[in-house]
């Protein structure tokens, strides 16, 4: 539910009275490894055990720059889920469904444009719980009936609970013409669990935890010689779910992880268009220990991708 963050450093600066962007972003993220810490379970594949989701994510966004520091926005993201699961309950799940909306500011320290061309952004925004959070769908139980069961953590669209985002955005011109950039951004649920029952029989993992998640990134960006318009950049991105939340309790059913990806992409802006394509590629993924594996003696698996595909347009007007 953290979107699309490839950005070309911006100024601030409202161009003319074109203080209005509407964005649409789309990240699309196939998972079938499975990974204990580190090591890849490899088996899975082999016996053909592996569970796979696929997950379209698309947000749409609108934008008010009210100065040149001070923007507002509100995002509204909609899912496109499915999961294929091999073990009980059994079944494939399909749901196309509503996921949480934020709605919040964004403020540039230094007021642009500066002379130094570097600036400081930070944001802070609220997560609504707009999106389901117990969406359920028929699967087979341990004796072959149809039963109604709870659709994984993994593919619920939200987790019905309020939460607050806090992101960070630097850049400050290089090399060669290039920009270095930093983003940085994480979401505070600082609600234990949902209520919603998991069916699973061990300690601490009967109901739903409400977790915290965060994204970094970090690289430089260029434009294409003799390619008017058109952009590069280059860089790593860490994200994933911490074994324990920043402000409350962190207990109930979760899949503790990351995945550190090197993140290579296109900028393309005509007048007052924007388009960005990354395609991050994972050189790490690392499922942690969760707070119920510690009480149970457990080191619970999870399944990451090898890839990931994002796409944003934005417009101003």
């Amino acid at each position: 539910m953290l979107g699309v963050l490839c950005e070309r450093p911006r100024d601030g600066k409202a161009h003319g009275k074109q203080n209005f962007e509407v964005s649409f972003g789309y990240r699309y993220l196939p998972s079938y490894r499975h990974f204990i810490g580190t090591v890849e379970q490899k088996q899975r594949e082999l016996l053909g055990t592996q569970i796979r989701n696929d997950v379209h994510i698309f947000d749409f966004s609108l934008g008010y720059q009210v100065n040149k520091r001070l923007s507002v926005f509100t995002t509204m993201p909609l899912l496109k889920l499915r999961r294929d699961q091999l073990y009980v309950p059994t079944g494939v799940f399909n749901f196309r469904a509503q996921g949480d909306a934020t709605f919040g500011g964004r403020y540039w320290i230094f007021k642009p444009p500066t002379e130094s061309r570097s600036n400081v952004g930070v944001g802070l925004s609220v997560k609504v719980p707009t999106g389901r959070y117990n969406l359920t769908a028929p699967a087979k139980d341990r004796n072959g009936n149809t039963i109604i069961a709870t659709a994984d953590q993994s593919i619920q669209p939200g987790d019905g609970r309020t939460g607050f985002v806090l992101d960070v955005s630097a850049y400050t011109p290089s090399y060669f013409r290039s920009f270095l950039y930093f983003q940085g951004t994480y979401l505070f649920n600082p609600a234990n669990t949902n209520g919603v029952s998991t069916f699973r029989t061990r300690r601490g993992e009967t109901v739903f935890s409400v977790t915290d998640q965060y994204l970094y990134r970090a690289g430089f960006t260029r434009p294409i010689p003799k390619l008017r318009g058109w952009a590069m950049s280059f860089g790593g991105r860490i994200e994933g779910v911490p074994v324990r939340d920043a402000f409350g309790g962190s207990d109930g059913f979760r899949r503790p992880g990351y995945a550190i990806s090197i993140d290579p992409g296109l900028m393309y802006g005509h007048r007052s268009w924007t388009f960005t394509i990354n395609t991050p590629v994972a050189v790490e993924r690392n499922r942690k220990r969760s707070v119920s594996d510690y009480a149970n003696g457990i080191h619970g698996d999870a399944a990451f991708a090898d890839y990931s595909l994002i796409f944003g347009v934005s417009r101003r007007f």
